[in-house]
């Protein structure tokens, strides 16, 4: 039993993360040419840079790879530091679209969007390759959020799960630490979220404890950025260092807040992944736009923690 259930949990979560590099590449293909040359010019100041952040993350689906970009480019001398900090806080209000996008009703459509997208593929033009892309990873990412759903509640009905359950909600720093790890390891904010919505929608799990896996989920994902600066200079480590205490400051922040910020979401919609996803838009937005006018004293802070780099 404890087989079959976790063989279709990986199943699910290969589907989903397939999903999102699909789509991920099928919105790439449309704006290629423009993502860095938009981050080499237009964040010269730190409201363009959020918006820039924002824009290149929705189109990427994914603040770990705008991250790796941005790495790159600082590693590169293309940018300057201290302009990228202003990215690094749009980039976490972008990746909360997809988790926006998951929680519509249209999972009965999903083979028909499947089969719409693999119709498109067979067209070499660029248009419509692209968009064939994007329509099988949406129809994965419905298809798997279903097969979640579905595993909630044999998932909950085991010992071990039902204890870190127990012990995720008795502390939201606990639920922060479990998002934190499972982000790590599936290197997806986006995906650790859907699990939880899976819970949420069986009932297994409160919007409380989703919501500080959520929000730990955030700062589980700035692994990679931390990966990709090995090996390169001094500023483009340091924005890899930028991006986890933004996301860490950000979480402890807010961390005594959860009930209200669950209060909140309740009142937004009834539906309980609804309830996550809005969770989510708001602790990013308002981390976000705390932080923005204090982006010069960050920096400097950054600069004083890591003096070495």
């Amino acid at each position: 039993m404890f087989a079959e259930i976790s063989t279709r949990f990986i199943a699910y979560l290969a589907i989903f993360l397939f999903g999102l590099i699909v789509m991920r590449h099928g919105l790439y293909q449309l704006a290629q040419a423009r993502l860095q040359g938009w981050l080499t010019t237009l964040t010269d100041s730190a409201w363009k840079g959020m918006l820039i952040g924002m824009l290149i993350t929705a189109i990427l689906q994914s603040s770990t790879a705008v991250m790796v970009m941005l790495v790159g480019l600082v590693a590169a001398r293309m940018i300057p530091f201290t302009h990228t900090i202003g990215v690094i806080l749009g980039a976490n209000i972008g990746t909360t679209i997809t988790a926006e996008l998951i929680t519509f009703q249209i999972g009965s459509y999903a083979l028909w969007i499947l089969a719409a997208g693999m119709i498109l593929l067979l067209f070499r033009h660029r248009l419509t390759y692209s968009l064939g892309s994007l329509f099988v990873g949406l129809a994965c990412l419905f298809l798997s959020m279903s097969g979640f759903s579905s595993l909630a509640e044999p998932i909950a009905a085991f010992p071990a799960a039902r204890e870190l359950f127990h012990w995720a909600s008795s502390y939201s720093v606990n639920g922060m630490f479990l998002g934190a790890i499972l982000a790590a390891i599936i290197q997806s904010s986006t995906a650790c979220i859907a699990i939880a919505m899976g819970f949420l929608e069986d009932m297994s799990m409160s919007l409380p404890t989703a919501i500080a896996i959520m929000i730990g989920s955030n700062i589980g994902t700035c692994l990679t950025a931390l990966l990709a600066s090995i090996g390169t200079n001094g500023a483009a480590k340091k924005v890899a260092f930028a991006n986890v205490w933004l996301n860490t400051l950000g979480a402890l922040c807010f961390l005594p807040f959860i009930d209200e910020l669950a209060s909140v979401s309740m009142m937004l919609s009834e539906h309980s992944s609804m309830q996550l996803a809005h969770a989510s838009v708001l602790f990013n937005v308002i981390c976000s736009l705390l932080l923005l006018p204090l982006i010069k004293p960050f920096t400097r802070f950054i600069e004083f923690v890591h003096p070495k780099l």
